[in-house]
């Protein structure tokens, strides 16, 4: 029987998967890390990285999305409101997302860096104008969101 996905054992070997992760890629371009790699720097087996993430390229999105999250401090935006500060805010966020990645992260990856920046400005976005715009028809915000992402 599977435990469920609020289980802190399953929290604490997801973060430690996703650490061993990011500790190799300093080490490492992303095309040369190895699932057996990560299992090795984790102390886990196959079984449970693929209880956690589909492929290596599953756990590339979840770290990239989670450390965007970090960098952007989101928790702080739930509560904004969209105007120039937080766009000045988000941008350089973002900025020093891609310099702490540009070292780490092969050539090749750059669109799906690009996607998952585009998908979580997409998010926050979205929560930034729904908390202001509380009249206004839900489809609209969210085109509103995806061109602003």
């Amino acid at each position: 029987m599977t435990q469920p996905k609020t289980d802190p054992r399953v929290l604490r070997t997801r973060k430690l998967i996703m650490n061993s992760f990011i500790e190799l890629s300093g080490k490492k371009e992303f095309k040369d890390i190895t699932i057996k790699d990560i299992t090795t720097e984790a102390m886990i087996n196959r079984a449970t990285f693929y209880y956690h993430f589909e492929d290596i390229y599953d756990l590339l999105e979840k770290v990239l999305s989670e450390v965007l999250l970090v960098n952007l401090n989101y928790d702080t935006y739930e509560n904004d409101e969209l105007n120039e500060e937080a766009f000045v805010r988000i941008f350089t966020a973002i900025t020093n997302f891609q310099k702490s990645l540009s070292n780490r992260c092969h050539r090749g990856y750059e669109d799906t860096i690009g996607r998952i920046i585009r998908e979580q400005l997409e998010i926050i976005f979205y929560k930034m104008l729904l908390k202001q715009n509380r009249r206004e028809h839900d489809e609209s915000l969210k085109i509103t969101s995806v061109i602003l992402s």
